[in-house]
């Protein structure tokens, strides 16, 4: 099974990449790394460990949705979660590991059990084949170790190896890979090179505004946290929707740069309605400017206040289903932005 089941082939893709260019449209990732996402910042047992594990339940009711309304997704998934157990896990690592200046940073000594039913936080591949079975769905990297490529110590070398122990981890699978999303968003210009040589077609760039410029962990600061938060409710970086003639850049790498963070529901509830209208605001703007809208999320997001979370993600999905009948706004996944792009 193709891990792309709503790429389209021949001549109706093409017809619908050339109806993409003359019209807007909506990328939706997500950020599938459970525990190998936050493990720097969470231990495995810790008071997190409910966002995670709620995770994996809130993966399957958004397939649902996402095949109710017919939209395409990117699932941007940490290569060690391809695995099915410790011994498949293990036979992938590369040889060349990230030499942080910070050992903590390194996932390679973190305890793992024996499979996904002794470990469910380290291991997805029953949730891995869900993703492929359901129609519309990409499954992309997020690097094979959750790698960060502005971190003191790790080089360009290594970065080369856990790509290539991500596309290893997912032909596992039956997946080949197209899209790359970058832990904590830490885009190194001079991997691009790199990135094409694993095979990889796009990636997922930071959004404009100063807030969002990429830099090591330990370089960030409150006021750049503060203004994120603040930008969730009131345009400090504008609408961010993306013209269609930004995305292929020199190097022939596609960057569908992310528009929106969908941050999780909020209490009180007129907070919530702000954060929610920001989000569809954005996504009007790029149906009347026939231009892209990329909203991305990771699945412990949704872990807990499921249900609160599913009900703001479907008002945005009647949104676009509304720009869709108005103004043709599109669904597409990363890959089928960047290849729209790419004529």
């Amino acid at each position: 099974m193709s891990a792309f089941t709503g790429h389209l082939d021949g001549g109706e893709k093409g017809r619908l990449f050339v109806r993409a260019l003359d019209t807007g449209g909506l990328v939706i990732s997500l950020d599938f790394e459970l525990h190998w996402g936050v493990r720097d910042l969470e231990p495995a047992g810790g008071g997190y460990r409910a966002n995670l594990l709620g995770a994996r339940a809130a993966i399957p009711r958004l397939l649902e949705l996402f095949a109710r309304w017919d939209v395409a997704a990117t699932w941007a998934t940490v290569g060690m979660l391809f695995a099915r157990d410790r011994d498949e896990l293990r036979a992938l690592y590369p040889d060349e590991k990230p030499g942080y200046a910070d050992a903590r940073l390194s996932p390679y000594g973190e305890p793992i059990g024996a499979d996904e039913r002794a470990d469910p936080l380290h291991y997805a591949a029953s949730l891995v084949e869900r993703i492929r079975e359901t129609p519309r769905q990409e499954l992309a990297s997020h690097t094979f170790s959750h790698y960060y490529c502005l971190e003191p110590g790790q080089t360009r070398a290594q970065f080369r190896a856990d790509l290539d122990a991500a596309v290893r981890a997912a032909a596992l699978r039956g997946v080949k890979l197209r899209s790359l999303v970058l832990p904590r968003n830490q885009l190194n210009p001079d991997y691009a090179g790199a990135i094409l040589d694993a095979g990889f077609t796009c990636y997922r760039g930071n959004a404009r505004g100063w807030m969002y410029r990429p830099g090591a962990f330990s370089t960030e600061r409150p006021h750049k946290r503060l203004a994120r938060l603040a930008d969730a409710f009131v345009p400090l970086s504008g609408a961010n929707v993306i013209a269609w003639e930004r995305v292929r850049e020199p190097s022939g790498l596609c960057n569908v740069a992310a528009s929106r963070f969908l941050r999780p529901a909020l209490r009180p509830r007129l907070l919530d309605e702000r954060r929610l209208a920001r989000v569809i605001a954005g996504v009007r703007r790029a149906a009347e400017r026939r231009a892209l809208y990329h909203l991305w999320w990771h699945p412990h997001n949704f872990g807990v206040d499921t249900d609160a979370n599913l009900a703001g993600l479907e008002a945005v999905l009647r949104e676009q289903r509304a720009c869709r009948d108005r103004h043709g706004l599109r669904s597409l996944t990363m890959a089928e932005a960047a290849e729209a792009a790419s004529g």
